[in-house]
């Protein structure tokens, strides 16, 4: 929706205040399209309309696009570095580099609080006194580490905290996999030596380990207990076959990440790797891959990756290791330190052992952006038959040999309330994100889904005629959801305005899955065509899926401001102040009196409406 309002940028800059803070760039439509801190708003935000030509490539196109901006104060550059997080993730700007996947990745966990602890694969990490080793990128190494482990020692491996009188053992017991712990005869003092071999193991000691296993194989033997003494010699094989799967001691001690990025292609997407380093080894890598413009720099994207990673994780090492200096250098080292609770360093190191494990680490990104290269070129020829079969479908020989824009479309409502519209973008067979856009539909008739799917389609290519930013690029094929009925819609958009687009409704079947397009009033079968069918199949859902969320959003977004908004002393200042400290709605209503009060311009009165209004 086109914001009319005027909104003087001169005038603007000159009431920002010399204070730390968040600030939200916006398009002529009122689209957020950048978030970003500042420790002082009046400096930072005017550098943006100052620049006078130094400003990098994606920072001048971006500066073209802005229409208005908003401004949040905080009272610390900490609590803008928060609020920034916290506001790129809800409204996913366009110009902001972003982290794309949220994996996580599993730990081994011994269970320390329990009598008798056991081994269990975890991915959620509490203070609840047990110890975890991790994380690791290869799951199935880790389920290989913990069967073996449970194996050697006959480990406790049921979930029994208490074993009720005649409790029969399970199967473990009787193949000897487990000493029966059921039975109340195990000594607990030998059991939990057995369990400090396996935390030796995990931290790297593994000669122990071998060591241990020979002596019991040597024992077996001399007592002439062969069978014994072969399942002695198996467990050994498999530690060494376990143990080279581990890097070599890079470092003599210390847990801490190696961080490398890649500057970000023309796809609009940048790789990150994490370098796990626990107890002096290389455990594992993740890859991550984030959004962001072509031409952002390494330096830019790993200083976002940083605060955005790592914010929500619960174990932070001591030393982060870095291939060059970032801006906000300090900053994210303070953050990171609260979030530990002790100090957090970030190095770059120029020789010695930690310069080794970068060296080692870029090794290994260069061979991984080598494969990607190769996957790409994979890719290419994908999509390019991909092209060619959709041509064929279509009767569209014409523009075979290139990549399709592919523009889908897809309305949502709740009870038809609320309705918005969503259009995401494919090139081939990639989703071009940076150019995905939402619409709030403006129509009265929420039940007219054709007319609701008229108005954005006709709002968008209305843009792409006027050649707005953001809309120039016009689609070769515009999809969307549904049958006849709405293609026809769609179709009568694209003569209305005089354009020359090929339109096809995207088909389901009884079970709301993929079934075919329907095209020049015809339904075209996919099923003969597996790889097409997939695309279209994926793209239908993801175009659901970016409507939904949107919906959510607005709806989540609406019920914040009527909450918070409408409590008598709760103004723009408390509002922000309740949600920078306390994350949702939700955590808000859980919150204790003396808490609420406690948060920044809060006092007792304003708390207890508060609690008084949820109370309700």
């Amino acid at each position: 929706m086109k914001n009319n309002s005027v909104f003087d940028i001169e005038e603007n800059l000159k009431k920002l205040p010399d204070k730390p803070g968040v600030y939200l760039h916006k398009d002529s439509y009122g689209e957020i399209i950048y978030v970003g801190k500042a420790a002082s708003l009046k400096k930072r935000v005017r550098q943006y309309f100052r620049s006078h030509g130094t400003a990098d490539p994606k920072t001048a196109l971006m500066v073209t696009h802005i229409s208005e901006f908003e401004y949040i104060v905080t009272q610390t550059e900490m609590e803008a570095l928060l609020l920034e997080n916290t506001l790129i993730k809800r409204h996913l700007p366009r110009y902001n580099v972003m982290l794309r996947d949220d994996k996580t990745y599993p730990y081994i966990k011994i269970t320390m609080n329990e009598e008798y602890p056991r081994l269990l694969k975890t991915r959620i990490l509490t203070n609840d006194g047990s110890k975890y080793f991790g994380p690791y990128a290869d799951v199935s190494s880790v389920n290989r580490i913990i069967d073996l482990l449970c194996d050697i020692f006959r480990l406790k491996r049921c979930t029994y905290a208490e074993f009720p009188e005649g409790f029969r053992p399970c199967l473990n017991w009787h193949i000897d996999k487990c000493r029966g712990i059921c039975r109340g005869d195990v000594d607990r003092e030998a059991y939990l030596e057995d369990i400090r071999s396996v935390i030796a193991f995990l931290k790297g000691r593994n000669n122990e380990v071998i060591a241990y296993l020979k002596a019991r194989m040597k024992a077996a033997s001399e007592a002439m207990n062969y069978e014994e003494a072969a399942r002695y010699r198996d467990y050994i094989t498999a530690a060494g076959s376990v143990i080279e799967k581990q890097r070599v001691e890079l470092l003599s001690s210390g847990n801490m990440d190696v961080i490398l990025s890649t500057e970000a292609n023309e796809a609009s997407m940048a790789q990150v790797s994490v370098f796990f380093v626990r107890d002096g080894r290389l455990t594992g890598r993740e890859i991550h891959h984030l959004d962001a413009l072509s031409g952002s720099g390494k330096t830019e994207i790993v200083s976002a990756f940083l605060s955005q990673y790592y914010i929500n994780q619960t174990i932070i090492p001591k030393e982060i290791i870095l291939e060059d200096h970032i801006a906000d250098e300090p900053l994210i080292e303070e953050l990171l330190s609260k979030s530990l609770g002790s100090g957090v360093k970030l190095i770059v190191p120029e020789r010695g052992k930690k310069r080794e494990l970068l060296k080692l680490a870029q090794n290994d990104v260069n061979e991984s952006v080598k494969r990607m290269d190769e996957r790409i070129n994979s890719e290419r020829e994908k999509e390019r038959m991909l092209t060619d079969e959709l041509c064929r479908a279509l009767g569209r020989a014409d523009i075979q040999g290139r990549p399709l824009r592919l523009e889908a479309y897809d309305i949502s409502n709740t009870s038809g309330a609320g309705n918005v519209g969503a259009m995401v973008v494919f090139e081939g067979s990639r989703p071009i994100r940076s150019d995905y856009r939402r619409f709030k539909v403006r129509g009265e008739d929420g039940s007219d889904d054709y007319g609701s799917m008229q108005e954005i389609l006709y709002r968008r290519l209305k843009r792409g005629i006027a050649r707005d930013k953001g809309f120039e690029r016009m689609p070769d094929l515009i999809l969307v959801d549904g049958g006849l009925g709405h293609a026809h819609a769609a179709e009568q958009v694209v003569s209305a305005l005089k354009l020359r687009l090929d339109v096809a409704g995207m088909v389901k079947d009884d079970r709301h899955r993929t079934r075919g397009l329907v095209f020049g009033g015809k339904e075209i079968d996919l099923k003969a065509t597996p790889e097409l069918f997939h695309l279209i199949g994926g793209i239908q859902e993801e175009v659901h899926r970016f409507a939904i969320d949107y919906h959510r959003g607005v709806r989540k977004s609406a019920a914040t401001r009527s909450q918070l908004d409408e409590i008598p002393g709760i103004g723009e200042k408390r509002r922000n102040a309740l949600l920078i400290k306390f994350g949702s709605i939700d955590a808000i209503k859980k919150a204790e009196e003396g808490d609420l009060a406690a948060a920044p311009g809060m006092n007792a009165a304003a708390a207890k409406r508060v609690k008084e209004y949820f109370a309700k």
